[in-house]
């Protein structure tokens, strides 16, 4: 038969109890206002103009820019129409590239990083000043598969390019509705 010591029971009634206490402070930071009151963050997210990332012309910077604002666009309104704008979000965009792994007989790069950072501020339309500026960035690593493949490892760049891009936007996201919630 099983021997309970009393000890070890009273250790487990309190911590389900105190795991019942705590329970009630979750506040979802998604969903609809009219269950919580703190949620509705898709109505606030949505009210975030995200101003053109400008970058030189012609350079894949400009083309990250893009994609970067493409992401955040569709990951504040869900892919729905635009709302009113009570904000404007001003990105600002730098990229670097750096030989992670070299191979020893060719001397050329197997691998690479290459790195986004952003710099952004958030604006209230209403007031015209800045409520948030913070920086972020996404890295990420790709194969360059050698010399006679010279289009793969552009296109593992570009690919590196993308998914850099939407780190930077996960960020950016996750940043905004932190501040929509919390204030700060």
């Amino acid at each position: 038969m099983w021997s309970f010591d009393r000890r070890i029971v009273l250790r487990m009634a309190l911590v389900a109890g105190l795991g019942g206490l705590t329970a009630g402070c979750f506040q979802p930071m998604y969903g609809s206002s009219s269950v919580v009151p703190t949620a509705g963050l898709d109505d606030r997210l949505g009210a975030v103009d995200v101003l053109p990332i400008t970058a030189p012309h012609g350079t894949r910077l400009a083309r990250v820019g893009e994609q970067v604002r493409n992401d955040l666009i569709f990951k504040l309104t869900g892919g729905g129409a635009a709302q009113t704008a009570a904000y404007e979000l001003t990105v600002r965009l730098a990229s670097n590239q750096q030989q992670v792994i070299v191979d020893i007989n060719s001397g050329r790069p197997d691998i690479q990083e290459y790195t986004v950072t952003a710099s952004f501020t958030l604006v209230d339309i209403g007031t015209g000043k800045p409520v948030l500026t913070d920086t972020t960035f996404g890295r990420v690593s790709y194969n360059i598969p050698g010399g006679q493949q010279r289009f793969a490892g552009e296109r593992g760049l570009r690919d590196a390019e993308n998914r850099a891009a939407d780190v930077v936007a996960d960020h950016i996201r996750s940043r905004l509705a932190s501040y929509f919630v919390a204030g700060t």
